[in-house]
């Protein structure tokens, strides 16, 4: 039997992860369990920023020049409502719209959103399993300094994630169950992968469900990550800062102290060779190879060291 492979997703990164472990391993043989806290409602539509990057990137469909939306878009929609003074600093493209009217309207259907989003999947030929880690709402919030909490759209986008952050918090996620076939996604998986992606915000939302932090730390031999931090910085977004801010280092030790109680093996860049030995130290094992992915290639090359971490 072929290796059954599972991976953690949340943005850019997993996103490009997964698109280059497509051309090393058959998509069937992968499913994809990715977060929902950045999950937004706007202008009445249920926005998954996410699911959507994985959706588009997979289905070589994404905007390369922003990592985010639809390439060879157009912007009509949000300039006419502009012009009404209306919300626009989320951005969304007029292909893009269509993608969250046709969510929108299944769900108000009463389907779910895992169904939702294999029929998304199904519509843009993705052969991998694309699972939200939960049907429930939940939703990432963040304290920033002053002690207002916000939603994580308003501060990655509106703020520009350019505020200092106190705490955060996963509303909903109480009450939140794993979706349908995420535990046993991890529980049969030959490989658990987490995709170099966001700690704070990204991975610790799929943890925050309750079971999958369990169901992980279960499977822990079988985990592997890979730091989203290279050289003491994030190549996207906030996850450094964010690390130092819940009181963390932003290296890839900090990663692998953050991982620890369930990742078994991290595997860092060329760049922080160096810190192998540190990493080693917090009882996580180190794979040293080259993790920017600046092309297919590269993200199929790293796929493959990920893939064999633990042969």
């Amino acid at each position: 039997m072929r290796p059954v492979i599972t991976a953690l997703a949340g943005g850019v990164g997993a996103a490009r992860l997964l698109r280059g472990m497509v051309e090393v391993v058959p998509p069937q043989d992968i499913t994809a369990i990715v977060n929902v806290g950045d999950d937004t409602d706007l202008h009445g539509l249920h926005i998954s920023p996410d699911l959507d990057t994985v959706l588009y990137t997979l289905a070589d469909a994404i905007n390369t020049e922003t990592g985010w939306g639809l390439a060879d878009e157009s912007w009509r929609v949000m300039e006419s409502l502009g012009k009404l003074g209306g919300v626009t600093w989320f951005n969304l493209g007029d292909q893009d719209l269509a993608t969250h009217l046709y969510r929108t309207q299944r769900l108000s259907e009463g389907v779910a959103l895992g169904t939702v989003t294999a029929e998304l999947a199904e519509r843009f030929g993705l052969g991998l399993r694309l699972l939200p880690v939960t049907d429930d709402r939940l939703r990432t919030r963040l304290q920033i300094e002053g002690g207002q909490e916000i939603g994580f759209q308003e501060y990655f986008v509106k703020l520009r994630h350019d505020v200092a952050v106190e705490a955060v918090r996963f509303d909903g996620s109480a009450d939140a169950r794993p979706g349908p076939g995420v535990l046993a996604a991890i529980a049969e998986a030959d490989t658990v992968v987490v995709c170099p992606s966001n700690p704070v915000v990204s991975i610790d939302p799929l943890l925050a469900v309750p079971g999958i932090a369990e169901a992980l730390a279960a499977r822990r031999d079988q985990v592997v990550a890979v730091s989203p931090i290279v050289a003491g910085a994030a190549l996207k977004g906030p996850a450094d800062r964010l690390l130092v801010e819940m009181g963390f280092e932003s290296s890839v030790v900090g990663v692998a102290r953050w991982y620890a109680p369930w990742v078994s093996t991290l595997v860092i860049d060329e760049a922080d060779a160096g810190l192998a030995s540190a990493v080693e130290a917090e009882g996580v094992r180190c794979i040293v190879a080259p993790t920017i992915m600046s092309d297919v290639a590269k993200s199929a090359a790293l796929s493959r060291v990920v893939l064999a971490a633990h042969d």
